[in-house]
This record gives structure tokens, C-alpha cells and sequence, in this order.
């Protein structure tokens, strides 16, 4: 199971818990978030998962998932680099990147190559064909994902978030 899905197995939306617990007591009412709604976190979480849901409709058919995309662009952005360097700049635990480049691997979408300078590293290379679903995807990514976000927020409340985000990132 990824990581994506067993997030998501962990979120229930609000009206699904309202409607179950109407369904039980035989109310009507909303459920009340209480604390909930004021923190950051949770409203960090449920906005990653709207999100990431419409990146994987958006790229569905090139079945990519938001880690695999980040991959291949640092890839295509840094050619040669080993995968401690992608994985650490991604914040990818080891084991998990290993097998994430093995299925890119398997899809012939990158290879893995022996380091000429350290032979336990390994460097990591975009193929023609991972190359090819790389121009798609980003090209999805921004006629569809990014656009619809831009539409919700506006440039403004765009750059101002992604300011933001930036600044928990690296500072927190």
C-alpha cells in the first residue's frame, strides 16, 4: 500500500462521519471539528490530500504518482546526480526510494548507473522514454492540476501560499 493510500485510508471527510453518525442517532446535524479547524496541520493535511487527488486524475493516464513526478523533473534538472542526493532533497527514506526507483526502473523510465567516480554510488539517468512521460506529464500538470489551482486562488493568493509554504519548509 502507498503511503498516498494509507493517508487517505486515514482521513474520512467530515460529511462522511456527519452522515454516518446521522445514519446512527438518527440526527441531522453537522459534525463539529471543535480544535480541529484551527490547526495548521490538519488544514495542511486535507488540502495535500484535495490536492494529490487531482494530480493523479490529472496524470492518470501516465500513472505517476506526485513522488514518482518529483523524481523524474530532479532527475531530468540534475543529470548524473546519485539517489542520496534526489532521495535527500525529496525527504525519501532510503528504503522507499530504492523501491520507488525499481519500479521506474521496471517501466523503463530511468536506469541506474554505475558512479565512475564511487563505485557503491550509483547515478541516475532519464531514458528516451522517460523523458517522453516526463514532457506529458508536465504538460498535464499545467494545462490541468496547476491551472485549477491557480483558479481557486488566484496569482496573488498563489505566490503568497507558496511563500508561505517555503517558509515552513525551511524554517520550521
Amino acid at each position: 500500500m502507498t503511503a498516498y493510500k494509507a493517508a487517505q485510508l486515514d482521513t474520512v471527510k467530515p460529511s462522511r462521519i456527519a452522515r454516518a453518525a446521522d445514519d446512527e442517532v438518527g440526527g441531522n446535524g453537522d459534525l463539529r471539528m471543535g480544535e480541529l479547524s484551527d490547526l495548521l496541520g490538519y488544514a495542511l493535511k486535507r488540502a495535500q490530500l484535495k490536492v494529490f487527488d487531482d494530480f493523479l486524475r490529472c496524470v492518470s493516464s501516465l500513472h505517476l504518482t506526485p513522488a514518482q513526478f518529483s523524481v523524474l523533473l530532479l532527475m531530468e534538472q540534475n543529470p548524473g546526480r546519485n539517489q542520496t542526493e534526489i532521495a535527500n532533497a525529496l525527504g525519501i527514506l532510503r528504503p522507499n526510494f530504492v523501491a520507488m526507483l525499481d519500479g521506474l526502473e521496471s517501466r523503463e523510465l530511468c536506469m541506474r548507473v554505475r558512479s565512475a567516480h564511487d563505485r557503491r554510488s550509483h547515478s541516475l539517468v532519464l531514458t528516451d522514454r522517460g523523458r517522453a512521460t516526463l514532457a506529458r506529464a508536465k504538460k498535464l500538470v499545467a494545462t490541468k492540476h496547476e491551472a485549477r489551482l491557480n483558479e481557486v486562488l488566484g496569482p496573488a493568493n498563489r505566490a503568497a501560499l507558496l511563500q508561505m509554504l517555503t517558509t515552513i519548509a525551511e524554517d520550521f
